[in-house]
């Protein structure tokens, strides 16, 4: 289980050029675009008769995810992305503390 405090301070390359206190949030992904080439393909090639052109990956394997985290700069509010270990369980804010259910 990986906790993470709300604020934290890191480099901020783009902006200031030095250490600042950055906003921590996890990112996630967009919705993707219907418009998008190839989700247009894709719907092109399923019209018609002759089933499911693609293959659906259905095999499973891994339990974990990496965590991407987005640091929000508090000084001039530029964004960058930090990628964590893999884990099962991941917090924001909880730190210091340690609950039952996990261990």
């Amino acid at each position: 289980m990986v906790c993470m405090p709300k604020m934290k301070k890191s480099f901020c390359k783009y902006g200031c050029k030095k250490h600042q206190t950055h906003r921590i949030t996890q990112y996630k992904r967009g919705k993707p675009s219907p418009f998008a080439l190839g989700a247009r393909k894709y719907v092109t090639k399923q019209i018609g008769y002759g089933g499911q052109k693609k293959p659906i990956f259905r095999k499973k394997a891994k339990t974990t995810k990496k965590i991407v985290l987005k640091l929000e700069c508090s000084i001039c509010k530029k964004k960058t992305l930090q990628v964590l270990k893999r884990c099962k369980y991941f917090n924001i804010g909880d730190a210091g503390k340690k609950t039952k259910e996990y261990y």
